[in-house]
């Protein structure tokens, strides 16, 4: 994989999606929101300003510098501060790494995947609109879904986890944080090889 060098020397994006505000924290829809923080606290950085819409960090990793987002516009135009950052950047898609959680695999499952249809997440949809393609790379967090039957999924999502739950995705987010670095440096299809378990 050839790495393009953006503008500024930023040559990687890793979007965490998830919605801002205290009602959110913690919920299932912020996983991602939870494996950028968790990214910061392993490698030692902060974010610490706010730009274009969203909470922002410079990571360097290994020879890499990767701008690492928290999006502040809601989940559904996520797309609007990824697309804003990859022009300032000129970061291709493929270089692009988001993080979001997934109802349609089991809690605590993790899958990395290169590319792709949104699968009903409207985060995911609305970066894709922005970006222009489906090709960038992303690491989902399973977590499940909703064992009523016609239960309304944008409460499951918006709501926490259980304390059962809750022990497995601390788990997956461990792992989604491990993968990252992985993915930056060897690329998605060797980390789907050594992730998606």
């Amino acid at each position: 994989m050839i790495f393009s060098r953006g503008n500024g020397g930023v040559s990687w994006i890793v979007v965490g999606l998830g919605n801002p505000g205290k009602s959110y924290e913690s919920t299932r829809h912020n996983m991602g929101f939870l494996a950028a923080d968790g990214l910061a606290d392993k490698e030692g950085f902060t974010f610490n300003k706010l730009r274009f819409r969203a909470w922002t960090a410079l990571w360097r990793c290994g020879g890499e510098q990767v701008l690492v987002m928290k999006p502040q516009t809601y989940m559904n135009l996520s797309g609007e501060a990824v697309g804003e950052a990859a022009r300032f950047y000129k970061v291709s898609p493929d270089h692009v790494l988001v993080i979001s959680d997934d109802i349609s695999l089991p809690a605590g499952k993790l899958r990395i995947r290169p590319g792709g249809s949104a699968g009903g997440h409207n985060g995911l949809k609305n970066i894709i609109a922005h970006l222009g393609s489906d090709q960038f790379p992303r690491i989902k967090i399973g977590v499940g879904i909703p064992q009523d039957v016609g239960a309304d999924t944008i409460d499951w999502v918006t709501s926490r986890p259980s304390r059962e739950d809750e022990k497995v995705l601390m788990a997956a987010l461990d792992k989604a944080v491990e993968a990252v670095p992985y993915l930056i440096a060897h690329g998605p299809t060797e980390a789907m090889n050594k992730f998606n378990g």
